[in-house]
């Protein structure tokens, strides 16, 4: 796809013209009565690194959370993700546990503590409070704010905003004739800025036009990353001991469905479809809560495929599966035929080692800013 052409999703209709007007002013005055300190800003003695982005989902904030936890891991740092919990039926502070559902903490926190079993995960609408309860509950070194681009109620020691390459920020418009949430012009707030879901074959003039499009600020520093998939996982590996590749597609009879509720499943159906084209995709809503209706629908076509001597194999997001890990509405039968895709980021224009290294520079001139005024 063109960087420069609209994306297909984005309808405009002029007849929003005068609502987005609206919205964009009230998010406008929001965002001066922050800027001159009318509305309280707080800062916190330890790093709160920011990752996020001013349009409507889509732009895979979670897979860089998981790089961040990952690098910083290795650089022995003790890690906390706090997290809105986006979906979830409950209120206030909750620290999100092994045995947690998605109704109580939200899908994308559940997602995060069964890939991570060893660090801190909670969610807060209130970050400030949730940044205090997570410093007094244990030593904790940094707190990774998940999905906070909007929070100006706190400071981050470094703000990362994420646009989608497919969706680009500045070919967008403003909420409810387009995607963004407020001005593209706010994308001076960030630190770095991330060009996600990149296409392996980008070209050398690809990226100078993204990057004059952008028009950053010398102190901003761009990268780029896209998506890769890893090995398939049964969902449920107890009672699913039968482990595939998708290079066994090639050669087994029959369809596999792919069942998504996430935001844009395009990029996951044309990675299985490189192995086989006898795909058949039931598409949700993102953050898409499966009923016991939509299980049973799904164990439906299980039935009818393996009484068809076909596998009715199964497919869905990490995302979704951290839904259904711990719902009991999943039945034996589905249990043994569900399966889901992990996947991670990888920088493009060996840009890894620089990203790792700015991102740690700033963690220890922060640091050392707060050892000073103590």
């Amino acid at each position: 796809m063109d960087p420069l052409q609209d994306a297909p999703s984005i309808k405009l209709y002029p007849i929003l013209a005068p609502f987005a007007w609206l919205y964009g002013m009230i998010i406008w005055i929001r965002n001066r009565l922050y800027d001159w300190h009318i509305l309280p800003s707080e800062s916190f003695d330890i790093p709160v690194i920011s990752v996020g982005n001013i349009t409507v989902g889509g732009t895979g904030k979670t897979p860089h959370v998981e790089y961040l936890i990952r690098m910083l891991s290795e650089a022995s740092y003790r890690i906390a993700v706090l997290s809105r919990g986006y979906g979830r039926h409950t209120r206030g502070f909750h620290e999100v546990k092994m045995t947690s559902t998605a109704r109580e903490v939200g899908d994308e926190p559940l997602q995060i503590k069964h890939k991570f079993p060893d660090i801190t995960v909670a969610v807060d609408a209130n970050r400030r409070r949730g940044i205090r309860k997570l410093e007094a509950m244990r030593g904790i070194d940094i707190v990774l704010l998940d999905d906070a681009y909007q929070h100006r109620s706190v400071i981050p020691a470094v703000s990362i905003l994420l646009t989608n390459y497919e969706r680009m920020i500045y070919k967008d418009k403003i909420m409810p004739m387009g995607r963004l949430r407020e001005s593209i012009d706010e994308k001076h707030r960030a630190h770095m800025v991330i060009v996600t879901k990149c296409p392996k074959d980008l070209r050398p003039i690809d990226y100078r036009i993204l990057g004059k499009y952008l028009c950053l600020f010398p102190y901003q520093n761009l990268f780029y990353t896209g998506l890769q998939y890893d090995e398939l996982q049964p969902v449920f590996v107890t009672e699913n001991v039968e482990r595939i590749s998708l290079e066994r597609f090639c050669n087994e009879p029959g369809e596999v469905l792919i069942v998504t509720g996430i935001s844009s499943p395009q990029q996951l159906t044309e990675h299985i479809g490189e192995y086989t084209f006898r795909t058949r995709l039931w598409e949700f809503g993102d953050h898409h809560e499966f009923s016991e209706h939509d299980l049973e629908r799904i164990e439906e076509w299980v039935t009818y495929a393996t009484e068809a001597g076909e596998k009715g194999y199964v497919l869905i997001t990490e995302k979704d599966a951290a839904r259904l890990i711990n719902n009991p509405a999943v039945s034996p039968i589905l249990r043994r035929h569900l399966y889901y895709l992990p996947l991670h980021i990888h920088f493009l224009l060996d840009q890894k080692e620089t990203f790792d290294k700015q991102l740690k520079e700033a963690i220890t001139r922060f640091r050392c800013n707060v050892s000073q005024k103590k």
